[in-house]
This record gives C-alpha cells, structure tokens and sequence, in this order.
C-alpha cells in the first residue's frame, strides 16, 4: 500500500494523524492500537504498528497527558548519581515504573535542600503523576509545595509514623548501634566514628553510634571524625591515616560508608597496618566489591532494590486510588560480618 504525504507539524514531528493517514484508519484507533486496547482487531492492530515504524512515530507524552488528564511520568529525587547506593535505588525504582507504564524524571539535588527546592518546582510543572524523594530533610518551601501540589508521594531511605505520610526504608541509627555492639562484642573500646558529606541519614548513623557509646562509658568527643567533603575512597584512605595518628590509639574505625572504608582498608593494606588485629573497619550499605576487600569488609546490607520496589508498588497504588495497607514500610536491614573485624 503506497504511503500518503505525510502531514507534518512546523516541528517535523510526525503525528498521530499523519500514522492514521498512512494505516487507514481513524486516530482514535491508533491511539488505542498503541495503547494494547483488546478491543482493536488484530489485523488492524499490525496495520498501525507497520505503519508508525516506517514513520518513525513517537508518541507525545505531553499531548496525552492533556487528552487523558493523565501524566504518564513520575519524578525522582535523589542525592547523587556517583553513588552505586542511588544507582541501585533508581534502577529498581525505574523497572517498576516502566512496567506499569510509567517513565521517570530524575532530578540529582545533590545533597543541598535548596538545590531540591528548586528541581521539584522544575518538575511540578510538567504535572507528575507522583513523586518519589529521599529522606526528610526538605526545606518549608519544598514541604509546602509538596503539599499544595496534590501529587502522591513516598519518602524513600527513611521512615515516619506520621499521619498522611507514606515511606520505606528502615532505621539508620538503630543499624549503626547494631554495628558498634557488634564492636564492642569484638572487644573493641576505642571506636572512632569517621563521616563525611553530613547529610541527615549520616548524622543518624552518629547518633546510633554515640549512644551505644555512651551507654557502654567509651564515648569521647575525640572519637568523632566529621568532613563536609563529598565521600570517596581517596577520602577514606585519607582519614585513615590520619585517626591511625591520633592518641591514645584506635582499636576500631566505623566509616560511614562502604567507599570510605574500602579506601581505608587499601590504605591499611599500603601502611601494613594489620586488620583486624591493630584495628577493626567497618562500612555501611554492603556496596558492590566490599566482599572482595582484603579483608573482606563487615558492613551493614541495606535492601537498597527492595525500597525502591516497595516505593515504587506504594506510589503505584496511591496515583490509582488504591488502599495502601501500610503507610510505613519498615524494609530492615543486616550486619554482615565478615574478617575486617
């Protein structure tokens, strides 16, 4: 069948109905043949498929939000995309979605509350369907338009038992006083606590850490080792060696992340400073390789692809109007021993 003239728009887009035109049929049917619906014919179906794959035809998303009401987007925001912590989360956040239909907008605040403000009023004007964000710490502006705005959303990595709020993640600090106790059950005593960024799910793994400190009498304010830097290895290497400096001497180092301590245990292995015997390291969140270390490293494992699904089902079922059976979704976590201590 020869193709009619194509009809483009001024943008040389190629429409819905340059597609039809070419089909055959109606635009309506090729809306609805793109779409699945059962209740085009089959044969018509392959006519539309045919004749939008040698167009070259892309739906717009936008135009079909205005037709159906219907956003077809989600928007994520998250801390960073360097780290395979958020890499993990998004992946697993963006195959839900797409299964369902759904396309994520990602949006990097990279740590800096403003920089979030900003990004969510950005993408509230392409009127998400819903909106999936990391942790609590929002400014009032981003609170206040997160709740005018009417879009469902999740808070991921963290949870709360207040009303109206909708999360999944699990307790940091209560993860990293389950580490120290595992510490201190090693024999350790002097316990520094090394940290960076100082962002909020960081700062309650110091708060975990003091007051298992505290109860057992071993907390000294000399054992907190706070840099506002962006984390790394380089980093961890760095303060490793400088605590291994400090005075009386370390017996244990909790890194807050896994990239910091695996910097710290290649360092160690350049010093030969012995681990675990001179000095026991620990991570956070059993990123990829930490098993691979030499030795290998004791960690905390985070569920990081059961948040995102789990985020992800809750949000589906909020943009459908569907019953959430559990507004807070407590995911856990596990102390992973391995020989680092």
């Amino acid at each position: 069948m020869p193709t009619p003239p194509i009809r483009q728009r001024a943008t040389g887009r190629v429409t819905l109905a340059d597609v039809a035109l070419a089909a055959g049929v109606s635009p309506i049917t090729v809306s609805r043949a793109l779409r699945g619906e059962r209740a085009v014919a089959p044969e018509l179906v392959e006519r539309v498929q045919a004749a939008a794959a040698k167009l070259g035809y892309v739906p717009d998303p936008a135009a079909r939000a205005l037709a159906s009401h219907r956003s077809t987007h989600v928007a994520v925001l998250i801390p960073m995309l360097s780290n395979e912590l958020f890499v993990t989360l998004l992946e697993a956040v963006q195959t839900s979605m797409r299964r369902a239909g759904y396309q994520t907008l990602i949006g990097v605040t990279h740590y800096d509350p403003g920089e979030e403000e900003q990004l969510l009023r950005e993408q509230l004007m392409h009127r998400p369907a819903g909106l999936l964000v990391t942790g609590f710490d929002h400014t009032e502006a981003t609170q206040a338009l997160m709740a005018r705005s009417g879009v469902p959303c999740v808070h991921l990595m963290e949870n709360s038992p207040d009303e109206g709020v909708y999360s999944v993640g699990f307790s940091q600090s209560d993860a990293a006083a389950d580490l120290t106790r595992h510490l201190i059950a090693r024999g350790k005593r002097r316990i520094a606590f090394a940290a960076v960024q100082m962002d909020p799910r960081t700062l309650q793994r110091q708060a975990g850490w003091r007051a298992v400190m505290q109860a057992e009498g071993l907390f000294d304010p000399t054992l907190e080792w706070m840099n506002p830097a962006p984390s790394s290895m380089a980093l961890g290497g760095l303060m490793f060696g400088q605590i291994m400096g400090q005075t009386p001497p370390i017996d244990a180092i909790f890194f807050c992340n896994d990239d910091l301590a695996q910097g710290a245990l290649l360092a160690a292995n350049r010093m030969q400073v012995a681990v675990p015997q001179r000095v026991a390291i620990v991570g956070f969140n059993d990123l990829r390789g930490s098993d691979l270390m030499l030795p290998p490293l004791t960690t905390v494992h985070t569920p990081l692809d059961r948040i995102g699904e789990e985020g992800a089902a809750m949000l589906l079922k909020l943009m459908r109007h569907e019953a959430v059976p559990e507004r807070c979704i407590d995911v856990g976590y596990t102390v992973v021993v391995r020989q680092s201590t």
